[in-house]
């Protein structure tokens, strides 16, 4: 891959055999678009056959093929791309490739970086085609990590459809931690955004990777991975639930001292053990959930490996 000064796509790919040479077509079709990189996350379709019939069909067609070894998860996928075209174009543009994205966004995308952006977010508007179970969700996720995060804050509707000029790149590159939110490592970088609304469209063809498991999931890491906050407030319930036993205590201490000796049921008494050693288990997930990220941090593995560049 030679040096350029134009725009670069780097797109995910994980089981699109369907939509795949479609996306290629049309992303290539959008002007200023200078050469479009495919990172073919562990497709156990056709996708990667695809893509090698099309660069066949088009050898003068500027489309880069990495193929991972295996599926290390689309944070990885889109790391490794932009590990590529570091340094070698001046932005670079983060689009899926289930069509999803309209590539067509791309050329007003240009536009704005070409007048100042650094990041160019495409936001999606209310006209968005997904369920109204996967969007509201989405809507309270947004919601409860700015409540829970301080240091930076999340744009509703803002996915990972971004153009990103060249110092963007080079600082979320620099970046490697094991547990990935690009999401979040954008806005925490600084650099300045602008959004452009879009229309996200149903699928053309295949089926989603992200299950409503792998989706939450996600939110978690995204929420763990920038702040410490459910650590404190598992401090203030375990301090909150030890004054409420103080005060029972008391009560107790005062109705023996009045009334005689006290024998509390058997209910209440397997009530309280069931609900403190709940509190406790919950407490100790979360605190095991940092502690995991520490552990997986420490060993410092590679985020991914190449098989091929094609």
């Amino acid at each position: 891959m030679s040096n350029c000064d134009g725009v670069w796509v780097v797109a995910a790919c994980f089981n699109e055999e369907v939509v795949i040479a479609s996306f290629i077509e049309r992303v290539l079709a959008v002007p200023g678009v200078e050469r479009l990189v495919l990172i073919d996350d562990g497709s156990r379709d056709g996708t990667v056959a695809q893509i090698r019939r099309w660069q066949q069909r088009h050898a003068d067609r500027p489309v880069t093929l990495l193929e991972l070894t295996r599926n290390f998860g689309k944070e990885a996928a889109m790391l490794a791309g932009l590990d590529q075209v570091r340094g070698h174009c001046a932005a670079a543009v983060l689009i899926d490739s289930d069509l999803q994205h309209p590539p067509e966004l791309i050329e007003a995308m240009v536009a704005e970086w070409r007048s100042g952006a650094e990041i160019v977010t495409a936001v999606r508007d209310d006209r968005d085609q997904e369920s109204r179970l996967k969007v509201a969700s989405a809507s309270w996720f947004y919601r409860v990590f700015n409540k829970l995060v301080d240091s930076i804050q999340l744009q509703e509707g803002a996915g990972d459809y971004r153009l990103l000029a060249a110092p963007v790149v080079e600082a979320l590159t620099s970046l490697r931690e094991s547990s990935r939110f690009s999401k979040g490592l954008l806005p925490w970088t600084g650099y300045r955004s602008v959004e452009l609304p879009y229309q996200r469209v149903s699928r053309v063809g295949g089926t989603t990777s992200w299950s409503p498991l792998k989706l939450f999931g996600y939110a978690l890491d995204g929420i763990f991975s920038f702040s410490v906050l459910p650590l404190k407030v598992w401090t203030g319930i375990g301090a909150g639930v030890s004054m409420v036993s103080l005060v029972y205590a008391f009560v107790i201490v005062l109705r023996t001292l009045v009334f005689g000796v006290d024998v509390p049921g058997y209910a209440s008494l397997i009530v309280a053990v069931l609900f403190l050693g709940g509190l406790q288990l919950i407490g100790i997930g979360v605190l095991g959930d940092y502690i995991g990220r520490i552990y997986v941090e420490a060993k410092g593995r590679p985020h991914y490996f190449i098989r091929r560049i094609h």
